[in-house]
């Protein structure tokens, strides 16, 4: 079993409390708009990290983390990528590659509205976990937190880090 913490478009951004819910996990997956990558650095300092790069992550990021991630934890089948859209609107290159992977969960960011839901078209979990950071149009910061068990992903939580202010 794994504990996962996901986490998206931080802009910069990473506070003690994002840190906290950090070590209470056995990887974090950030799935875009990283940001500075002193970001990642304090997260891969902790814990492990997967992470794909958004549409504001500059040339740093963009090297060291690629645009699509396909993996698996435990026998779940994963694709995170930034920019997705979500069941019934995905982008065209996101339709083209569920129709080959296939996979259980797909993850992605951008939108800064958190939004788990079921894809009945690709038989998939789809997950946004909203924003992390203090940059954009949302209004409370957000993150999922849950585990994967052999083929099961369960015990799915939001974690609300509160008002994002400035």
């Amino acid at each position: 079993m794994k504990k996962i913490l996901l986490l998206s478009d931080t802009h910069d951004y990473i506070d003690k409390r994002i840190l906290s819910y950090v070590q209470k996990v056995d990887e974090v997956w950030h799935a875009g708009d990283i940001g500075n990558l002193d970001v990642t650095d304090q997260i891969e300092e902790l814990k492990t990290l997967r992470a794909v790069y958004g549409n504001v992550d500059g040339k740093d990021a963009r090297v060291s983390f690629p645009e699509f991630e396909q993996f698996y934890c435990e026998q779940v089948s994963v694709l995170m990528t930034h920019i997705g859209g979500y069941p019934g609107r995905y982008t065209l290159k996101i339709k083209e590659l569920l129709s080959k992977s296939t996979p259980k969960l797909f993850i992605c960011g951008h939108s800064h509205i958190l939004k788990v839901m079921q894809d009945k078209k690709y038989k998939l979990l789809h997950m946004n976990p909203g924003a992390a950071g203090i940059k954009g149009f949302h209004k409370i910061r957000t993150m999922l937190r849950f585990e994967i068990n052999g083929d099961e992903v369960q015990n799915l939580e939001v974690i609300e880090l509160g008002r994002r202010v400035l």
